[in-house]
């Protein structure tokens, strides 16, 4: 798992519930892009999903 993959999946596991890329962003202070990114990455492995539209949460 990339290192920006884990900042993101650890940001949304500490939230606690689903969370938009906007604001993962400003959790982490990565860039809107490299979240973007990583969560289409993580999407990919199943180690996320989407329970509504434009919210994200860890499997």
């Amino acid at each position: 798992m990339a290192n920006n993959e884990k900042v993101v999946l650890d940001a949304m596991k500490k939230v606690g519930k689903p969370v938009r890329p906007g604001d993962v962003a400003k959790i982490t202070g990565l860039d809107k892009e490299n979240v973007s990114k990583a969560i289409k990455e993580l999407k990919n492995k199943g180690k996320i999903n989407f329970p509504k539209r434009c919210f994200y949460a860890p499997v």
